[in-house]
């Protein structure tokens, strides 16, 4: 069924431009219970969804939108390991990884819940000798640094949730990034490293990814520069391999041994609970590490168990739907008041836009509707000197999620009452606004003379409505991490069968890098056959001056007068 074509969608359409003309401030005035009735308490945070511009008929219609759109059904078939990415024949088991199904699940004849099992405790051996120094490089100097070369969920994952756990680091080995396929990153990263103790972790799906491969060979040529030594012997001592393909990384040259695997039901952008979260069991600890699963585990329950009237992921599924859908917002902001949250949005943004970026239903058909928001933000006090301006005062709407914690994560004093009461401030300043007559009597109390109170007012004016969500944890640690993320990531799975889409596959990803393997042999050689006249001119332009460059660099230096 097109579930646009069902009555409960055409009331929701209705009671949106209903609800457009309404004052957020007069619902809160209309019912003094709003706050209690729009709110859940989990284990490890409030969820406040008071603020957005609902009530409690279109609360109503948005349940029995889910219901029609047979979320629970979905729900049942993802946890029991039904091939629900349908457009690759693969069931989508990312909570099995954090010991988050109910039932174990059988894949290609073999018990998931032991190869998980199994695989994690390769990582905590493997941690665990790390910690011990008692992996050694090329030399035999203890290992003390490990980077993490991968893109896209092999790096935004991992490195976001080190940065989020900063306060619970563990041990002396520090952990760097490099995903991007500039070379200007890898030697920025580089700069300092000894390579005698220096180890490289090459995490990829598939172990084909062009950007990764292409940044694992220069670091290898790094070590091999440095130390003289044969390349297999290098890749042996200080190597390791994170991926789905362990055939083709071993013939990569990586000893078995250090290739940990997870598999083809793990999306990319999902994949931070697998081995791919091996450098957060490295920078935090594999105890810590074990706690982040354990906490994404309490949200699959809570999804797979709760009614849907109180369930955290799918109201948030059905706010986003409400706003995308329903009220034509196209963006949502993402706005942490926790520093170690900084990368959070950056996150989300590939797991939302790569999940629901989709213009095809399930049944092939091209959709007349949006199915995603735009996702950005980063930190709440820097937007707020950013482009908090634009949230207030702009004539669009972008619904956004607050998210603090209720204890800091330092022993600073003062700092974290100014950063919560910001927080509370700007969700308050969006709801509320400031009405044309408030302003007039504010500038009255200052004394100002009525011409000039008349012609500053409207600058003055907030118009308020502008909608948000507030997640308050207790704190920001491991457990509650892992449920913040799960909590995001059955949002997007929802949202997505709400409206008929497959939210796991990525097609549209595979396009441009199709496009960019053909084009890097013209760029070298310059056949422009077949080329649209901006790319050819924009290849000629560039092999123009690179050849410029070349000659310049090989011409011989003449003596100064």
């Amino acid at each position: 069924m097109n579930i646009t074509q069902s009555p409960i969608w055409q009331e929701l359409q209705s009671q949106a431009r209903a609800l457009k003309q309404r004052p957020l401030r007069e619902l809160f005035n209309e019912d003094p219970q709003r706050a209690a009735q729009f709110s859940l308490e989990l284990p490890e945070f409030l969820l406040d969804f008071s603020k957005n511009q609902i009530d409690q008929a279109t609360f109503a219609n948005l349940m029995q939108l889910a219901r029609e759109a047979d979320v629970p059904g979905w729900r049942s078939d993802m946890f029991a390991g039904a091939p629900i990415n349908a457009t690759e024949g693969r069931p989508v088991l990312h909570p099995a990884l954090r010991g988050g199904i109910a039932e174990d699940v059988a894949f290609e004849n073999a018990s998931v819940r032991d190869a998980v099992e199994a695989e994690l405790q390769r990582l905590k051996e493997f941690v665990v000798l790390l910690h011990n120094g008692d992996l050694v490089g090329y030399s035999g100097k203890r290992i003390t640094d490990v980077v993490n070369l991968g893109v896209g969920g092999s790096h935004l994952g991992p490195q976001m949730a080190i940065e989020a756990l900063r306060a619970h680091r563990k041990g002396d080995v520090a952990v760097h990034f490099v995903s991007n396929v500039d070379g200007a990153q890898l030697k920025d990263v580089l700069v300092g490293l000894d390579a005698e103790s220096t180890m490289f972790v090459v995490s990829s799906k598939t172990f084909t990814t062009s950007e990764t491969m292409t940044n694992a060979r220069s670091a290898l040529a790094w070590l091999q520069d440095a130390s003289g030594l044969d390349t297999a012997e290098l890749l042996k001592q200080q190597f390791v391999a994170v991926t789905a393909s362990p055939d083709r990384a071993e013939k990569f040259g990586v000893l078995p041994e250090r290739v940990f695997r997870f598999w083809d039901w793990v999306g990319g952008r999902f994949s931070l609970w697998s081995a791919i979260g091996l450098p957060i069991a490295i920078a935090c600890g594999f105890e810590n590490f074990r706690a982040l699963l354990d906490g994404a585990a309490d949200m699959d329950r809570h999804f797979r168990e709760t009614e849907l009237e109180s369930n955290a992921p799918v109201i948030m599924a059905l706010l986003s739907t409400w706003y995308c859908t329903f009220m034509e917002y196209p963006a949502h902001a993402v706005l942490p008041y926790e520093q170690a949250l900084h990368m959070l949005p950056a996150y989300l943004q590939q797991a939302d836009m790569e999940s629901n970026g989709k213009s095809t239903t399930r049944d092939g058909r091209e959709v007349d509707y949006a199915t995603g928001p735009l996702i950005w933000g980063q930190t709440g006090i820097n937007g707020q000197h950013a482009f908090y301006q634009y949230l207030h005062q702009s004539p669009e709407v972008v619904p956004a999620d607050f998210i603090g914690s209720v204890a800091p994560g330092h022993d600073l004093q003062g700092h974290h009452e100014i950063l919560m009461a910001n927080m509370l401030a700007q969700s308050q300043a969006l709801m509320n606004g400031v009405s044309a007559e408030e302003v007039s009597r504010e500038l009255a109390g200052k004394g100002l003379a009525e011409a000039e109170i008349a012609r500053l007012t409207p600058f003055k004016v907030h118009r308020g409505g502008k909608p948000s969500t507030t997640i308050l944890l207790k704190e920001l640690g491991p457990r509650s991490l892992g449920a913040l993320i799960a909590l995001y990531e059955h949002k997007i799975f929802v949202q997505g069968v709400i409206l008929q889409i497959f939210s796991f596959d990525q097609w549209g990803v595979e396009l441009g890098k199709g496009l960019a393997a053909g084009l890097e042999s013209k760029l070298a050689q310059g056949d422009l056959h077949g080329e649209d006249g901006s790319t050819a001119q924009l290849i000629e332009y560039y092999r123009r001056f690179t050849a410029r460059a070349a000659s310049t660099a090989t011409e011989p230096a003449t003596a100064e007068a």
